[in-house]
């Protein structure tokens, strides 16, 4: 009976918590005039593609449990809705803190001053930032729209990353072992390489502090997003181990079907969709005419990922294989995401058809050589292409857009167009991510495989996730 006697206090701690949290402790924070129209627009425009990318949550959620077994539907489909409010809470508490604490203020939607502060290093004369230390729970800027509105954004990429091990790590991850990694996603992991590339931290000081460029760029995700996400991916694929019967003593390789194509098709053009958010809002400006061409250039990725991954397989097997020319058509989109504002048409379509090759080779690879079982091939999609994304911004830049990124005068320029710089900084930036982020994703489920462990029991791997772990059936009438 104590425990039920002991509730009552626990929601009351709760609700004041809450609360405190809700009262206006920042006395200095003051109703701001009225902004004039184009930062106003570019604020609307910012929100609107925001909100596409909250839809594509839904995209991510058909893809994978449509890749996945009938037994597993409502596990899938759990995580990837319960993912959301996760990292939601976790991000405004401290994730947003950690990764944007440092900006100062953000041109495009308001010229004014925020409170902001970046741990920083300094060695000789530059000084290098590690982390941002400011804006947690949104305190002190709770009344400023630019930055509610760059909160927004910033959440819907953080959860763009956070879904994706779902789907490499489906069938047989534990649902409380999935709870606490989208904590320590939404609240530190994704934030940390977040700050060093967006906000003000060491990665995008390269080209200030060493010249090399302008520093790491992405200018949408490639290595910030979905590398961060892939490697994640990857650690924990390889950690909980593969699904049974995926590899055989014999050597065989098992198939393991998804049981529902049509809804990962479905859900793979949703994400088509809701990429146009993705990447022609991170211009953060509807006034910015660049918007044009980064549309162009990531439906060309997208199509050309998707054609050259359906070609292969079909001159290769004498079948068209449809849920790899899906998953073409996202490599193609992850691969463009960080240079989609710097590349012509064509060297878009070049990138698309590289990462929809790419896609193929590294399920192959991962499989065969690798053993890692990844049902969604997540790891292939966000974590190879992710990689291929961020070096071919540092390839193919042409010159023509960026002047003052990062503190550097003059446009971004890439190998191909005379900057070696650049390019080494891109190859600095994707050292880094798999270094840093894969270590720590890896030193994180090793801990949680200790504690409470990754993995299902046999017999609920057996008997299928929803059955024995979520208590529902995805189809009971079946």
């Amino acid at each position: 009976m104590m425990p039920r006697r002991s509730q009552p206090g626990l929601v009351a701690a709760v609700f004041i918590a809450l609360a405190l949290f809700a009262f206006p402790l920042i006395a200095s924070t003051q109703t701001a005039s009225t902004p004039p129209l184009e930062n106003s627009l570019n604020l609307a425009w910012l929100l609107i593609a925001g909100f596409l990318v909250m839809f594509m949550q839904l995209g991510f959620a058909m893809v994978e449990t449509g890749f996945t077994r009938a037994k597993n539907a409502v596990n899938t489909m759990a995580m990837n809705l319960i993912i959301y409010p996760i990292g939601i809470l976790g991000f405004w508490l401290t994730g947003y803190g950690f990764m944007m604490g440092g900006v100062a203020h953000f041109p495009s939607l308001s010229m004014a001053a925020i409170d902001h502060h970046e741990i920083s290093i300094t060695i000789g004369a530059h000084s290098y930032g590690i982390l941002g230390f400011s804006k947690f729970a949104l305190l002190n800027v709770s009344r400023d729209p630019a930055s509610l509105g760059m909160f927004l954004f910033s959440l819907v990429f953080m959860d763009t990353a956070a879904t994706i091990p779902t789907g490499a790590m489906a069938e047989r991850w534990r649902f409380k072992a999935f709870f606490i990694y989208g904590i320590f996603m939404s609240m530190f992991l994704y934030p940390l390489y977040g700050n060093w590339v967006w906000g003000g931290g060491w990665l995008s000081q390269l080209g200030v502090n060493l010249g090399l460029g302008h520093g790491h760029l992405d200018f949408a995700g490639s290595s910030v997003v979905h590398m961060t996400g892939g490697l994640t991916a990857l650690a924990g694929a390889y950690m909980v181990g593969p699904r049974i019967g995926k590899f055989r003593r014999d050597g065989a390789i098992g198939a393991l079907p998804g049981h529902n194509l049509p809804m990962a098709v479905s859900g793979t053009l949703i994400l088509a969709f809701g990429w146009f958010g993705f990447n022609c809002g991170s211009t953060l400006a509807a006034s910015d005419p660049r918007i044009a061409i980064i549309g162009v250039n990531t439906m060309l990725a997208s199509a050309a990922g998707a054609l050259s991954s359906l070609l292969y397989l079909w001159h290769r097997y004498n079948k068209p294989d449809i849920a790899m020319a899906c998953n073409g058509m996202l490599g193609g989109l992850v691969a463009i995401t960080a240079p989609c504002a710097f590349v012509t048409p064509a060297a878009a379509v070049l990138i698309g058809t590289v990462a929809g090759l790419l896609v193929v080779w590294a399920v192959l690879e991962l499989e065969r050589r690798y053993r890692i079982d990844d049902p969604v091939g997540a790891i292939a999609v966000h974590g190879a292409c992710g990689i291929w994304g961020a070096l071919a911004l540092g390839l193919f830049a042409d010159g023509t857009y960026g002047d003052g990124w990062n503190g550097v005068a003059g446009p971004v320029t890439g190998l191909l167009y005379g900057d070696v710089g650049q390019f080494f900084a891109q190859l600095i930036g994707v050292t880094v991510n798999i270094i840093v982020v894969f270590g720590l994703a890896m030193l994180f489920f090793k801990i949680v495989e200790r504690t409470i462990g990754n993995r299902v029991l046999v017999e609920v791997e057996w008997s299928g996730l929803d059955a024995l772990e979520m208590g529902s059936d995805a189809y009971p009438h079946s």
